[in-house]
């Protein structure tokens, strides 16, 4: 029983550590200049929170969806594959993926240096 209220606890924990990781780095994306800027400030930001977090990917992806045009919106998708053993502090196997995303909006009143970000995507 104490085994299954560990494990109920730490999953939405991470899961909100991990929203709030892509809602950081969609942020920093959308306060970028450059397609390039906005892909690795949004990889940088969301590593640093997940650290911070004290949360453990064994594999991380970040994609950006969006345009840098001003008024514009960029998504950051986050995905991060964990170990069920981190989730519930017990020697499980196995991992799952937890995902987040977020929308932030580029300042309107600012100028950038390219038009479209594209799609983009980086595995670190």
């Amino acid at each position: 029983m104490l085994y299954l209220i560990v494990y109920s606890e730490r999953g939405p924990e991470s899961r909100m550590r991990l929203d709030d990781a892509a809602h950081q780095a969609a942020r920093a994306a959308s306060q970028a200049r450059t397609p390039a800027a906005a892909i690795a400030d949004a990889e940088s930001t969301a590593t640093a929170a997940l650290a911070r977090a004290g949360i453990s990917c064994r594999t991380f992806t970040v994609e950006m969806i969006g345009s840098l045009q001003p008024g514009s919106t960029v998504t950051v998708d986050i995905a991060c594959t964990v170990g069920l053993e981190d989730l519930s502090m017990l020697p499980l196997p196995g991992t799952t993926v937890l995902e987040a995303d977020f929308a932030a909006v580029v300042d309107r009143y600012r100028a950038a240096a390219t038009a479209s970000a594209g799609e983009g995507s980086r595995t670190p």
